[in-house]
């Protein structure tokens, strides 16, 4: 089963991330879970992958502190090698609101964490991963969200506007990182049963707004997690600076 492939999943304990981290085992990848606070949640997606006979990690840190970065992906090397595959998925969501709602501590926290935080993990994994940083190549996936090309009006505009950043981050690495051997694409999940909702003050807006998805239901974290995993495999080796919407067709 091994591969010797690591993968590097930061806000990997739940939803999306959680279901990336068991779907990068069970096709043969040593996985590291990068959480924050929710130390038991990724216990359990440990315990998945090493039921599996997989090779897993856990390493807490915040990826808003540069320190908490870097040290990700030194222990990450350490304990299983060359990092082939990092996939940028920590983010943070505050309670649903109007734009004079919101504050310069609400959009500095979102900010500092969903466009610092993967800048900062972006800088790390290029040089892990650079050719002229003795690197062998890799690649970078981006989770962004539908919320950057919509919006999310009287939600959570400054959400959406970190991930409309995200978004600009992935083209530009893209172009800038293509003769460095590392591919760099971004992933747009829409409406997704995730407890990021519950975060936000509404756990069931996915049934609230399903009516509005062409496919008519909301999407499930796995269905995400299978679209990242080909952004990472060889199928997806001429993709780059590109995009896979997973929204039911918003």
């Amino acid at each position: 089963m091994p591969n010797n492939k690591v993968v590097l999943i930061t806000g990997g304990s739940r939803g999306i991330g959680a279901q990336t981290a068991k779907l990068f085992a069970e096709h043969g990848y040593a996985v590291c879970i990068n959480y924050r606070q929710d130390v038991n949640a990724a216990r359990d997606v440990e315990q998945y992958i090493h039921d599996l006979g997989g090779n897993c990690i856990l390493v807490q840190g915040d990826i808003a502190k540069e320190e908490d970065v870097v040290r990700l992906f030194r222990e990450t090397k350490q304990k299983l090698g060359s990092i082939s595959v990092m996939v940028n998925n920590a983010a943070i969501l505050h309670q649903q609101g109007k734009i004079t709602e919101l504050t310069a501590a609400r959009i500095e926290n979102t900010f500092s964490v969903n466009v610092t935080g993967s800048f900062l993990c972006c800088i790390e994994a290029v040089k892990h991963m650079a050719y002229s940083y003795q690197g062998d190549g890799g690649v970078i996936i981006n989770v962004s969200s539908m919320a950057a090309l919509s919006g999310s009006a009287n939600e959570y505009i400054d959400y959406a506007a970190s991930k409309g950043a995200l978004d600009t981050l992935t083209k530009g690495l893209a172009k800038e990182m293509a003769h460095e051997g590392i591919r760099v694409n971004g992933v747009r999940p829409g409406l997704i049963y995730t407890q990021m909702h519950k975060d936000g003050g509404e756990a069931n807006r996915v049934d609230r707004l399903k009516s509005k998805i062409p496919l008519g239901r909301g999407g499930q974290p796995q269905e995400v997690a299978q679209a990242i995993y080909w952004l990472a495999s060889d199928a997806a080796s001429f993709t780059t600076g590109s995009f896979i919407d997973v929204s039911g067709g918003l």
